[in-house]
């Protein structure tokens, strides 16, 4: 059995690569939705529908864990999918998804209790970040902003270009503008870590970047522990499989940017 990871682009590979550095010894298998990419302007019932059939496909090929490397799939399809479709589909197996194991760090870390968050235009409509924050630390003042251009610029390969410093600085400013006692900025996209060096030139040095991809590999490394039923039946081959429903040649090239090294895919289609 495979933990499952899926994103709708290639940003959940910023999360599949630390949770591969933190636990080698286990069998993935990531799959991509590119051919449907971006979710993040889709509405709730078509980001819902899109995840299922991810999910299921992962499931079908031996996953018996999977984990929504994508904020907009969080927001949208995890509660749903968790509550509603896996008690019929398999009871005995499990979807996670990337926004909660952020949420329950952000009280540590924010001594002011200001905390901005920069995500896709769908994660800021859906308000999953103030809602969980809400929940888990009502104390902290929560300003979300999004960021429209900066997953085109990634997936793009404009990481270095005069784009991408105009639309960085820009979304910088303008979230501290909504609020100037925001100290900690949350990179609510797995797309944006590729944008870290232009992200850190342009935030004040006193403002913390959090990134996701630790946080959920140590927050998975624990729920492993926790889940001994789950942790058991997991291969351990070390090994990583990648599936994209676009063509397998712009796949691998993007995907090898992201991983830091070599990629080759296969094509399915749902």
């Amino acid at each position: 059995m495979k933990i499952g990871v899926f994103d709708s682009g290639y940003g959940g590979l910023t999360i599949l690569k630390e949770i591969r550095k933190r636990l080698p010894q286990y069998d993935y298998l990531y799959l991509g939705d590119n051919a449907r990419a971006p979710y993040g302007t889709r509405s709730f019932e078509i980001v819902y529908e899109f995840t299922l059939q991810a999910v299921k496909a992962l499931f079908e090929r031996g996953c018996r864990l999977v984990v929504l490397a994508c904020n907009t799939a969080s927001a949208k399809a995890l509660r749903t999918i968790q509550q509603n479709d896996l008690p019929s589909i398999d009871p005995s197996k499990r979807v996670l998804g990337v926004i909660r194991p952020t949420v329950e760090i952000l009280s540590e870390m924010s001594k002011t209790k200001h905390v901005g968050i920069l995500a896709t235009p769908g994660t800021v409509k859906s308000h999953s970040y103030s809602i969980e924050l809400g929940k888990l630390s009502p104390e902290i003042i929560t300003t979300e902003h999004a960021c429209p251009m900066w997953v085109p610029l990634v997936e793009n390969n404009e990481i270095d270009s005069p784009g991408a410093d105009y639309f960085v600085e820009k979304e910088i400013k303008n979230i501290l503008a909504k609020d100037p006692q925001i100290d900690t900025l949350v990179l609510g996209c797995t797309h944006y870590p590729l944008l870290l060096p232009k992200i850190k030139e342009y935030a004040p040095e006193n403002v913390n970047i959090v990134c996701q991809g630790q946080i959920v590999a140590e927050s998975l490394a624990d729920y492993l522990q926790r889940h001994h039923e789950i942790e058991n039946r997991l291969s351990t081959t070390a090994t990583a499989t990648y599936l994209t429903t676009e063509h397998t040649e712009k796949f691998d090239s993007l995907a090898s940017l992201f991983m830091g090294k070599p990629v080759m895919s296969h094509t399915i289609s749902f």
